[in-house]
């Protein structure tokens, strides 16, 4: 896509409808519970855009993803939040934003680098990576934030006490729930780019086809009407 065709009518309508995808899915209804296995739909948006507007829109919602999640952590929305926003604010602020911005802004460098040798492998390489990048961010800031994570394992209902800190971000923090949101994104965020691709194909298609022209009086010739009053009965 061109620098100078960004901020296209286009292509602002559909990152204003990414945008208030992120917030909703975020803040309302981004993670389906089933048993223990949580499907987290956050990610898909942020991929959709990096493929579709480019690095910086796939930048721009990951940042907006990460405001959210910060201000779940500074109201304390969870005992995890609250342990390491009461501990270490800093990592934790630039933990949350980071990661998902990082995640974004790659994905579409990725997308944008791959795409030029062959999109179908680009795409797929593109949605995987925000999973594996934002979870990548996350372990390396809560290693950075080591005591405050052995202060949530000590803590009352937390029955990890004497874990290694790293085995406990991996199979706690992290677990079974990246693998399922590695596979919600390999599968959605391919699809919603297809229909995207095939929408925006046939509006094209209709605004370059031909229009049927209207049959024209040659000139000089009266019209089979004209001179021809109306006969009355």
């Amino acid at each position: 896509m061109k620098r100078s065709s960004f901020f296209s009518a286009k292509n602002i309508a559909y990152l204003a409808v990414l945008t208030a995808l992120v917030v909703v899915l975020q803040t309302v209804g981004g993670v389906i519970t089933i048993g223990t296995v949580q499907l987290n739909f956050t990610l898909i948006p942020i991929v959709v855009g990096a493929i579709l507007l480019g690095p910086l829109a796939g930048a721009f919602l990951g940042f907006v993803c990460g405001i959210i999640v910060m201000i779940y952590v500074i109201i304390g929305a969870a005992p995890f939040y609250a342990v390491i926003w009461a501990n270490n604010p800093v990592m934790s602020i630039l933990t949350c934003v980071v990661k998902t911005t990082a995640a974004g802004f790659a994905a579409g460098w990725i997308y944008r680098w791959l795409g030029r040798k062959n999109r179908l492998v680009a795409v797929f390489v593109a949605s995987g990576s925000v999973p594996v990048i934002n979870s990548a961010l996350f372990i390396l800031g809560c290693l950075c934030m080591s005591g405050t994570i052995n202060i949530f394992q000590n803590a009352e209902g937390v029955n990890a006490g004497g874990m290694n800190v790293l085995l406990f971000i991996l199979v706690v923090l992290v677990g079974f729930n990246f693998f399922i949101e590695f596979a919600l994104n390999l599968l959605l965020a391919p699809a919603i780019c297809r229909v995207e691709a095939i929408v925006n194909r046939r509006v094209a298609a209709r605004k370059t086809a031909p229009q049927t022209p209207q049959a024209e009086i040659p000139n000089g010739e009266d019209s089979p009407n004209d001179g021809k009053e109306e006969q009355k009965p």
